[in-house]
């Protein structure tokens, strides 16, 4: 494969290929083994799907409708390209049967356009707008997959993750904020196995950038307010604060700025109260309390609803971390990071957070291997009884300090059930 982001090899058969990936397809879905000629983006794509407890018969699940998504439309970043972006695809789209598609950051359709047959098609599989194509959702996909690896990637027939998809074939590119690197989402075209193309994967990828190009010659939305920065990684209370001023959050409201931030697209009532409560007794009404007591804590128009969401750009210590980790820079990610994510929190969505943000973290520094990273986090608080981590210092940095460091702790891991300390 001379390119393992374009679906065929250059003088591939379409049909034979096809025939190969439904029986890797089959075989994967009923003992979980990849086969060799599945490429590898692919096969990735399909254990992070599994691992997410995608179904294959699934179905495309429709969360915004009407005014919620009109209104969610109008107010997203890539709302003021849209028009480049019909110009651009649009006679593309038409004339080969195609469908342009345009998500948000998770992976939720906002825009589904083209030809009035192949829409009518693509209805049937609920690829529309308002519907959720994230790859968590609905398993290996051109839109989905773009936003999970930040790429640009063709998905060709049974490459899909789901049996309905199947008969399609996508390209698509994620778009990012031109100023903060963000990604905004993802351009997608949507058709026919002619699209398993090298040119195809290149042209969405050249609408991509075109569309960012634009979106740096526009003034920033709201550029005069200035940002709110919310700071959580190593205290129980999250920070917020623009242009001076301070507010101290409750342990409750810092929890759900924390995932506000996280998704700016917004979250139902039912899916703050899942996030944030382990008590399924919990009622809504409870919910509904604790976000009109944050409404007049952070003062109006920064907190909207139906749904949840912040109205304001909130930059967060957490994307800070997980950007820098995404980008290869992993001193930059550990002097960014102050402690684990609201460490006494036990809402479920935050708890996930943080052991993903500090395993994350964590394993960088173990395979970077550098002597100062590791002993930085080998003597924190909370990496003092981290053997993982001082086992890696003990090979970059085996002074003897160390290497007894290291044999306490194996001591303790070793110690007989029910041992106590005196």
């Amino acid at each position: 494969m001379t390119d393992p982001w374009v679906a065929l090899e250059p003088g591939a058969d379409p049909v034979e290929r096809v025939r190969e990936l439904r029986r890797a397809h089959e075989t994967f879905t009923a003992v979980g083994t990849v086969a060799r000629r599945v490429r590898p983006v692919v096969a990735d794509s399909w254990r992070r799907s599994a691992r997410a407890g995608v179904g294959p018969d699934g179905t495309a699940r429709v969360e915004l409708t009407d005014d919620d998504l009109g209104s969610y439309r109008a107010e997203h970043p890539l709302a003021r390209v849209m028009p480049l972006i019909r110009e651009l695809v649009g006679p593309f789209a038409a004339d080969g049967e195609h469908l342009l598609a345009v998500c948000d950051a998770q992976g939720r359709l906002l825009w589904v356009e083209g030809d009035a047959a192949t829409r009518r098609r693509a209805d049937r599989m609920n690829f529309v707008p308002g519907a959720h194509w994230a790859e968590s959702a609905m398993g290996t996909n051109a839109p989905g997959t773009a936003v999970a690896v930040d790429r640009p990637v063709q998905v060709f027939a049974a490459e899909h993750f789901a049996r309905g998809v199947q008969p399609w074939t996508c390209a698509a590119a994620p778009v990012h904020d031109p100023r903060t690197g963000r990604v905004l989402g993802a351009l997608d075209i949507t058709g026919g196995d002619r699209l398993a193309h090298p040119h195809s994967l290149g042209f969405v990828q050249a609408v991509a950038r075109a569309a960012e190009s634009q979106l740096a010659l526009l003034p920033p939305v709201q550029a005069s307010a200035g940002a709110w920065e919310l700071a959580a990684l190593g205290r129980d209370e999250a920070g917020l604060r623009l242009d001076g001023r301070s507010v101290r959050l409750s342990r409750r409201h810092s929890e759900i700025l924390v995932l506000l931030t996280r998704h700016p697209e917004g979250l139902t009532g039912d899916e703050l109260l899942c996030a944030l409560y382990e008590d399924e007794s919990v009622t809504p009404v409870t919910l509904r309390a604790e976000l009109a007591r944050l409404r007049r804590v952070l003062g109006p128009g920064l907190l909207a609803s139906r749904p949840y969401r912040l109205a304001a750009a909130v930059a967060s210590d957490v994307s800070v971390v997980e950007r820098r980790l995404a980008s290869g820079a992993v001193a930059k990610a550990a002097s960014a990071y102050r402690g684990p994510l609201l460490p006494r929190s036990q809402a479920p969505a935050v708890a996930r957070l943080r052991r993903q943000l500090g395993d994350g973290l964590r394993a960088a520094l173990i395979a970077r291997g550098d002597p100062d990273l590791l002993a930085d986090w080998a003597h924190s608080p909370w990496g003092e009884d981290d053997v993982g981590v001082w086992r890696a210092l003990t090979a970059a940095r085996p002074t003897a300090a160390v290497r007894a460091r290291v044999r306490e702790l194996e001591g303790e891991l070793e110690a007989p059930p029910g041992w106590e300390c005196p």
